[in-house]
């Protein structure tokens, strides 16, 4: 079977989704020039996010709706820069959309390092008395210069060595990665923990596993794991991927859901007969799938 990668990459290729495809009626990718129509085709310039986080954003203005964000460290292949605004496409997930320039590094760097604590401050000095320069959050990844306590990141400052991992290892439990999350605020398009959706939480999550994830829900239904008959009484176990249409929660065990969610306005854990009624009746209306990941 494919990996969820593999399906993405194949999803995004055979689809003109607006989403993924970085094409507009004046400009457009090199590589789409016969496929879509538009006034002029470019190359894009390979560029990496050196914010901790960069909004993306669905036009080039702050007021625009946030559609995701993409971490530092995370490559972007850019089309266009005009006015303090860079357009285009993420290479880790695809998604398509509009960036502030000045979060983006001209010359991209190899990381070695994630993050994997949910939030880790980033020092002038390796003294954790000093006043913090920013904050890095869970999944964003970086170059280690140092061996230390406190190690030397390129471009940033210091870092708890305990913070990081190094990309060549992954969390065991993608569900105890989503529980760390438990009380973060809702919000839409976000993917840390300041806010997140439901699909974000899904994302950085399995992410943090080693499992690469689609970005939102309705692709995430079609192309995480493998999906499970719909019939009653449903037999579910810890990692399940429960979704409706536009939602999208975990199973933390056979009986309760974790998600973040408008109802609550945060990831909440509660019973999933209870979320699944509620749901039912005020919002997504009924489960439209199950999905399960291979045991690993």
């Amino acid at each position: 079977m494919a990996s969820a990668a593999a399906r993405l990459k194949e999803f995004v290729t055979t689809t003109f989704d607006r989403r993924f495809t970085p094409a507009r009626p004046d400009l457009a990718a090199a590589h789409l020039k016969g496929h879509v129509e538009a006034t002029i085709f470019v190359e894009g310039r390979d560029m990496q996010i050196a914010a901790p986080i960069a909004d993306v954003r669905s036009g080039p203005t702050p007021d625009a709706s946030l559609d995701t964000q993409a971490l530092c460290g995370e490559r972007v292949t850019v089309y266009e820069e005009h006015e303090g605004w860079a357009w285009g496409q993420l290479q880790r997930d695809s998604y398509v959309g509009y960036l502030p320039s000045h979060m983006l590094r001209p010359t991209p760097r190899e990381p070695t390092h994630r993050v994997a604590a949910l939030r880790t401050f980033v020092y002038p000095a390796p003294n954790m008395k000093v006043p913090p320069l920013e904050a890095l959050p869970l999944g964003a990844e970086v170059t280690v210069e140092s061996d230390d306590e406190y190690v030397r990141v390129a471009d940033h400052g210091f870092v708890y060595a305990q913070h990081l991992q190094p990309l060549t290892e992954h969390e065991d439990d993608f569900v105890a990665v989503a529980e760390r999350f438990l009380g973060v605020p809702y919000l839409w398009g976000g993917k840390t923990a300041l806010g997140l959706d439901c699909s974000g939480l899904v994302q950085i999550s399995l992410a943090a596993a080693g499992i690469a994830a689609p970005r939102d829900t309705d692709v995430q239904a079609r192309e995480i794991g493998a999906e499970l008959v719909l019939e009653e009484p449903l037999h579910l176990r810890r990692g399940d991927l429960m979704f409706w249409k536009g939602h999208v929660g975990i199973m933390c065990d056979e009986h309760t859901l974790l998600h973040a969610n408008a109802h609550h306005m945060l990831v909440a854990r509660e019973p999933f007969a209870a979320a699944r009624a509620r749901i039912l009746a005020k919002s997504f209306g009924a489960v439209v799938t199950v999905r399960r990941l291979s045991d690993r």
